[in-house]
């Protein structure tokens, strides 16, 4: 038994190609121009017809795991429904245009059709990008698709992971500190030894609990890898802002001023170079 669901990106994507491309051949070969657009856009719509019908059969598979997320179960149900009225659309696109190269031979009446098909493909596209706008927002705005098209626990650890991070990000910006602290406190637990995460945590340190001096703590005991940019310049962006944070803009300003001859490419540093001797 095939397992369809995780075919799914990859199957829609196609139907979208070969709609699009199809549709604007047959409108082309509408013209009496570029005759060759005539049996190309037929090739490509009746792919598209077929491939319509695997992407909603593909889509059924791989929707359970996304429906059970608390809030997401309308939106997967719309886009179930916009994606079977494009697979109808794609398939009647498909019957006429198999149905004009089966009357070849009759000029009048396979032009009849094709104009039908290219009217019917024309809303069937419409109704194509609907269903991968709300495809798109499954994914993106719902996270229906990292983490849980694998089931992977490592897969799903990551979609936890970016979770926590956008959410703190948000805390921190609409001014709930101990939120955005709190949440960096799980991020740290659920990725312990990821260096990226230690930054993250230095920077809730002096932006969320307002305590430099733990940050300055927590840099000195950061190893230091040998020849990784990145990261002297991410520790020592953030040393600055502890050391001014800390009430030592002097000694923020040597080790800016250090990173600046280090790295005279990284706008950062010299953007916070240039704000720190602005309040001087």
């Amino acid at each position: 038994m095939i397992n369809w669901a995780p075919l799914h990106p990859q199957v829609v994507h196609f139907v979208v190609a070969l709609g699009l491309v199809g549709i604007v051949l047959r409108l082309i070969s509408l013209t009496g121009r570029a005759r060759w657009t005539r049996p190309a856009g037929a090739v490509l719509l009746i792919l598209a017809a077929i491939s319509s019908v695997v992407a909603v059969k593909s889509g059924t598979a791989a929707h359970g795991p996304v429906e059970r997320i608390p809030g997401a179960r309308d939106a997967v149900e719309h886009h179930e429904e916009s994606g079977e009225k494009t697979r109808n659309l794609f398939l009647v696109v498909g019957v006429l245009e198999v149905a004009g190269l089966a009357l070849a031979s009759r000029e009048r009446a396979r032009r009849w059709l094709l104009a039908a098909s290219a009217v019917a493909g024309v809303v069937a596209c419409v109704v194509l990008y609907e269903a991968a706008d709300e495809g798109g927002k499954l994914v993106y705005v719902y996270g229906g698709g990292p983490g849980l098209r694998s089931g992977d626990p490592a897969d799903v650890q990551r979609l936890l992971v970016a979770g926590l991070y956008a959410q703190a990000a948000a805390a921190r910006d609409s001014g709930r500190s101990e939120e955005a602290a709190r949440l960096t406190d799980e991020l740290v637990r659920q990725r312990p030894g990821d260096p990226a995460v230690a930054l993250l945590a230095v920077q809730s340190l002096i932006r969320d609990r307002h305590d430099a001096g733990a940050a300055l703590t927590m840099l000195d005991t950061l190893p230091q890898p040998a020849g990784n940019r990145r990261w002297d310049q991410q520790t020592g962006l953030l040393r600055s802002e502890a050391l001014v944070a800390a009430g030592q803009p002097d000694s923020a300003r040597a080790v800016l001023t250090a990173l600046a001859k280090k790295y005279p490419e990284n706008r950062g540093v010299q953007r916070a170079l240039e704000e720190l001797r602005a309040k001087s």
